[in-house]
């Protein structure tokens, strides 16, 4: 018998290993912090703000002291989609009766089990912190605070098309046939309300389809919408409603000067009947008007001037525009990237083909030209960012293709080149291809939309010496933008489309809710043979006393 001895190398590893893993919390955690304090109602924590304040060529730390307040309870809330037949709503839906009911499905690959994955909120993890050997330990995010569960919702919503739900479901051709089989029985008796159909604002392709709308003024029809919120809220039990539009790409509306520029102005607009006031935004003034936060899944500038305004005047919750699922996720990933790399970006060529209702709307001009702008845009933070590489008002070249090609239905193919210039002059490209299930990146982005939504109507701030009364969020909820192409921000505030900064904002606002100091990635207890040393002599049973310090 031979007894060999571990090589060096093997012991470096499996000291590498020891040093280096990752472990999970799954389950509900507490901080044990004189900044935390939990009650029967609220979290309540202090917290540091601290920023960086650049005043010509001196830089000054800032500090401010404060306090979050996050309810504890979730309410029981409604979800109302508008589009709630099309490929989106009936995923949705379906995603979510197939997790409550915990329904399997059988495929070539097997059998299947539900989930959520691509959802940012149920599906990711983050960094909580070190344990005593100085392991990263992760736990979901949707552990870090009290979040709305999408098993939990209650559905409904509008569609210009009136089949009921499990028949839309297969015309969608977005879910194997087996779970279509096993839900349809579940969808069959949900029928959309009747929606508000404006033909000149969608391709006048959906004609064919438009044979479930309102009629009447546009007063009348904005009125029936309240009255659907109302009847749902009530007939439900509900706490709260969120609505959500999934539906067609408008054109962009004209913001015209007594039209739509004011509060004042939009609500006499509709009420007068203007042109100019899309379906979308009459949505959206009823849920404003209702009180229930409104969402914007698609590029249209759907909160002109006055609606913004008239959320203000309500303090109602808005956000918007347009899901940020497949390429141009992608791209705010890719050219980050590049950017933060040194590496200058010269061209960005994205092509895409599909063959669902979106493609066959967007094959309309005008319907493309809203979802070209909120593709475009989003390289510009970046770009900006970095003077080295870019001149002011310098860009890429920057072009979007969008082609309907029926056969493709829902499987979305885009294609990308990214050509940028590096050391002395050379040249890199590089091509991408990504084939997208289009509804099935896009539907978890409206469970994270509501869930996050929801979260910051219960989450208030209190300022140190600026007295006693707790203040909400912006109505304009800028933290959203992780999920969407063209982020709607606040009048003068920074638009941030860099995918991993719009994480970790919404990462630190849930540490800041329990206490905790941002996350970062200095991981010093890593970095110096003295902490090294200390934290090696607590995996061998060590004092703890010499322990690396974690705040």
């Amino acid at each position: 018998f031979f007894f060999l001895q571990p090589s060096a190398l093997e012991q470096h590893s499996a000291f590498l290993s020891i040093m280096s893993s990752c472990k999970n919390l799954d389950g509900k955690f507490t901080v044990e912090s004189a900044s935390c304090k939990y009650t029967d109602d609220a979290i309540i924590a202090d917290y540091s703000y601290e920023t960086t304040v650049v005043e010509g060529n001196v830089v000054k730390p800032s500090t401010t002291k404060m306090q979050f307040k996050t309810e504890r309870k979730v309410g029981k809330t409604g979800v109302m989609l508008v589009g709630l037949g099309g490929n989106n709503g009936c995923t949705c839906v379906a995603g979510a009766l197939a997790n409550k009911l915990n329904i399997t499905w059988e495929t070539k690959e097997g059998t299947q089990k539900p989930n959520y994955w691509g959802s940012l909120l149920m599906a990711s993890t983050v960094k909580l912190g070190n344990d005593r050997t100085g392991n990263s330990v992760y736990t979901p995010m949707h552990n870090m605070l009290p979040l709305l569960d999408p098993n939990d919702i209650v559905w409904g919503g509008w569609d210009i098309n009136g089949t009921n739900l499990g028949d839309a479901m297969k015309r969608s051709k977005v879910l194997d046939i087996d779970l279509q089989n096993k839900l349809y029985p579940l969808m069959k008796d949900i029928k959309p309300l009747p929606s508000i159909y404006f033909p000149d604002f969608i391709a006048a392709n959906q004609g064919e389809r438009a044979d479930n709308v309102l009629t009447g003024t546009k007063q009348e029809q904005m009125d029936q919408i309240r009255k659907d919120i109302r009847d749902f809220k009530s007939s439900n039990s509900l706490d709260q409603v969120i609505l959500l539009w999934t539906a067609n790409t408008e054109r962009f509306s004209a913001v015209e000067e007594g039209v739509n520029d004011t509060a004042e102005n939009i609500l006499s607009s509709i009420e007068m009947g203007e042109a100019e006031v899309s379906a979308s935004t009459v949505f959206a003034v009823a849920s404003i008007l209702e009180g229930t936060t409104f969402i914007n899944g698609s590029p249209q500038n759907t909160f002109v001037p006055g609606v913004i305004e008239l959320a203000r005047q309500k303090k109602v919750f808005i956000a918007g525009d347009d899901f940020k699922s497949g390429q141009t996720k992608m791209k705010s990933v890719m050219v980050d990237f590049l950017v933060s790399a040194g590496i200058k970006p010269v061209s960005i060529v994205s092509y895409n083909h599909l063959g669902n209702n979106d493609g066959k709307n967007l094959s309309a001009p005008s319907q493309f030209r809203s979802k070209e702008i909120s593709k475009s845009n989003v390289v510009d933070d970046m770009v900006a960012s970095n003077r080295i590489l870019f001149e002011e008002d310098e860009h890429p070249d920057h072009v979007v293709v969008i082609k309907y090609v029926p056969y493709v239905a829902d499987s979305k193919r885009a294609m990308d080149e990214y050509t940028s210039e590096i050391f002395m002059g050379g040249k890199n490209t590089i091509v991408m291809h990504n084939t997208c299930e289009d509804s099935l990146l896009a539907t978890p982005l409206i469970y994270d939309l509501v869930i996050l939504g929801e979260l910051c109507r219960r989450v208030q701030i209190k300022k140190d010496g600026e007295g006693e009364d707790w203040e909400s969020f912006h109505p304009v909820l800028s933290l959203l933008s992780y999920m969407l192409k063209a982020p709607l921000v606040p009048n003068g505030a920074p638009v941030v489309n860099a995918l991993f900064t719009q994480r970790c904002a919404v990462v630190n606002l849930m540490r800041a809710c329990l206490g905790l100091a941002p996350d970062n990635h200095m991981t010093l207890e890593h970095r110096f043979e003295s902490t090294l040393a200390a934290l090696g002599e607590v995996g061998n049973d060590g004092p703890a006393s010499k322990k690396m310090k974690l705040g």
